[in-house]
């Protein structure tokens, strides 16, 4: 109850901050509106200057940017105030938070089967380590079904089993605890140029599996329901060529962020944040291989001492992609 009484405010300051900004970027939106259509009207006036009075091509404009200097003058003021809040009210929640990080390393293999032109299987596997590859910090093996739609976009359904593991100087408990995880998840693709843009939207509906930490031998006591959300974008630039294809070095990077939803969500609605960087070589349309640095952002669900636990795991990851058409 003491935790609530002292988020309150801190919320209430960041809320005003949040809308003082976006009053102000409304009305720098009408600013850059009105200074617009100022150029749009006084183009024709040039072109057909004998057929209007010269003060009112003259004068008319010079008024309305010195209103517009004061304007911008006030509306700075207030994106400057609105920013010190914010700047003011970071040491209050880092109070309110324990940091905890981590190294990790992440092996990955992601395998694709052709069952038709349009429709193949997903399977898929992630060997999680921590310190950094001495111990466990997690094992997902997880595979599905995917359709892929003429137009780049393409739909899976599928399922996945997930062990995480006790690591880091806060864990929930001495033991592991499993998790059933089924997905949907939708992908499209885009290009700027030479990049290429990969959009990732999933949805899951996991099962976790809550164990009596405090018991004298491994004990499952229930099963929790949770929803998330995730989003991921990823940019990809060939080196060597002007497209991905044989014989391609890239690079990499990607931000993926988890939303959590629904009734059971207790302190992390933000679930977690990923972000890479990688250098990757595509041997063929069968066979790519990237490495690189990754970093995990995690909010662990429980508190300690009335306070968040935010994990800050920093390692690399080594991904390897097998296509079979």
């Amino acid at each position: 109850m003491v935790l609530v009484i002292e988020r309150e405010p801190v919320i209430a300051i960041c809320m005003q901050a949040v809308y003082r900004i976006m009053v102000a970027g409304e009305e720098v939106h009408e600013l850059l509106g009105r200074t617009t259509e100022e150029q749009q009207y006084r183009k024709p006036c040039r072109k057909n200057y004998m057929s209007k009075p010269f003060y009112h091509l003259k004068f008319a404009p010079i008024k309305r940017r010195r209103k517009d200097k004061a304007y911008k003058r006030s509306t700075m003021k207030k994106l400057v105030s609105a920013i010190l809040i914010i700047l003011l009210t970071t040491p209050a929640f880092a109070q309110t938070r324990i940091s905890d990080p981590n190294t990790i390393a992440w092996f990955n293999s992601f395998n694709t089967i052709y069952l038709k032109k349009n429709i193949s299987l997903w399977l898929e596997y992630q060997w999680r380590r921590e310190g950094p590859v001495q111990n466990w910090q997690q094992s997902l093996a997880r595979g599905g079904v995917q359709y892929h739609f003429k137009n780049g976009m393409s739909a899976m359904a599928g399922y996945g089993y997930i062990i995480t593991y006790p690591y880091g100087d806060y864990p929930a408990g001495p033991y592991s605890f499993p998790e059933h995880r089924i997905f949907e998840q939708l992908v499209w693709n885009s290009e700027i140029g030479r990049v290429q843009l990969s959009h990732r939207l999933r949805l899951e509906q996991r099962f976790l599996g809550r164990i009596d930490q405090k018991a004298p031998e491994y004990t499952l006591q229930e099963w929790v329901y949770l929803n998330r959300a995730r989003y991921q974008v990823r940019a990809t630039v060939p080196l060597n060529h002007k497209k991905m294809q044989d014989k391609t070095w890239y690079i990499a990077a990607f931000d993926e962020i988890f939303i959590g939803f629904g009734k059971n969500v207790n302190q992390n609605v933000f679930d977690q944040n990923r972000i890479s960087a990688l250098v990757g070589y595509q041997y063929n349309r069968s066979v790519r291989v990237d490495a690189g640095w990754f970093n995990q952002t995690l909010q662990q669900p429980a508190l300690v001492d009335g306070k968040q636990v935010y994990q800050y795991n920093n390692g690399f990851s080594l991904n390897l992609y097998l296509t079979k058409w």
